[in-house]
């Protein structure tokens, strides 16, 4: 015998409600137990020791252990595809990270998780901009110098990078449509390679983290050009930005930020996007990120949300431009 129809909806609104209650309740409670910070990178990199500095903040914030979980390989998608995956409850949550988030997912042709449904953004943690800079081999003082040589022996200059699809590549392929030369990409397997061959003389440029370049510019082993940042760095303020050396709108960002999985309670990640915000406030927070040329992030969800969505869009057009892929 059928239930009655009235009876049945009864069930799945009492259902519903009781769902939701149990999840107000969780969220009220948490956290009451450790969390995981999923970095889709090896320990000791950049964007692990950052983060490292920001769980131990949280952690005595929240009174709850926050463990770092290193989940490396495909260029942050294996560890950016297990946040995406964890159960949505607030105790998995991880970076969210440029190449995972906004690059890869149109430069591969298959990736386990789609950025914009898989994943709930909290915050974005940091910009890092990248330095332009050239051989001291290079007799070119500023940007307008520079698209002139290229311009004048198109096809002869060479910029350096990580690797394929990297935030030094990607820079530099914008660097090429929007200034219309014809320069050269050597890849590497490893920013320190290219970095090293660049001091060498053995590249024409390289569009390098400030963090990484910082050491050589201030030891006068290569030349600065400019920065790919929206505003000057502090640690180099006499460095123009593209914009303000001849490229309007250039911008280029090595940035991450934490995301959750889709579907977290909004409570808990209005509560991670407060803590993280305070912290970022914090005079030794605020200075490490400064120190290593990087800008501090900040904001609501929504706007990291409607950043990663114009950073896509950004790269994707590049990408398909520059004809670029893995093969």
């Amino acid at each position: 015998m059928h239930a009655p129809r009235y009876l049945l909806a009864g069930l799945v609104a009492a259902a519903s409600l009781l769902g939701a209650a149990a999840q107000a309740q969780s969220s009220d409670n948490w956290p009451s137990k450790p969390i995981t910070m999923v970095v889709p990178y090896a320990p000791g990199g950049f964007a692990d020791t950052r983060v490292r500095l920001l769980a131990r903040k949280l952690s005595d914030s929240l009174g709850q252990p926050v463990v770092i979980e290193n989940k490396a390989g495909a260029g942050g998608v294996i560890g950016t595809n297990l946040i995406a995956k964890a159960s949505p409850d607030g105790y998995t949550i991880g970076t969210g990270n440029l190449a995972p988030m906004a690059v890869n997912p149109t430069l591969m042709k298959d990736i386990p998780y789609d950025a914009r449904k898989d994943l709930a953004p909290v915050i974005l943690i940091e910009n890092s901009p990248l330095v332009l800079s050239v051989s001291n081999t290079v007799p070119v003082t500023n940007l307008q110098e520079l698209i002139a040589m290229a311009r004048k022996d198109p096809g002869k200059l060479t910029f350096g990078s990580s690797g394929v699809g990297g935030a030094h590549h990607l820079s530099g392929e914008m660097f090429r449509e929007q200034a219309g030369i014809d320069i050269v990409h050597v890849p590497y397997k490893g920013g320190s390679l290219a970095a090293t061959d660049l001091m060498g003389g053995h590249l024409t440029m390289m569009f390098e983290m400030g963090y990484s370049a910082l050491p050589a510019i201030r030891g006068k082993k290569i030349h600065p050009i400019a920065v790919t940042s929206a505003k000057r760095l502090d640690v180099l303020p006499d460095l123009p930005t593209m914009a303000e050396a001849g490229l309007p709108g250039f911008e280029s960002y090595n940035w991450q930020g934490i995301v959750a999985p889709a579907g977290t309670p909004a409570p808990i990640i209005a509560k991670l996007n407060a803590e993280f915000n305070r912290i970022l406030q914090e005079p030794d927070v605020k200075k490490a990120i400064a120190d290593t040329g990087s800008q501090a992030g900040g904001g609501t969800p929504e706007e990291f949300g409607a950043f990663i969505a114009s950073e896509t869009e950004k790269w994707a057009k590049v990408i398909k431009d520059g004809n670029i892929s893995l093969q």
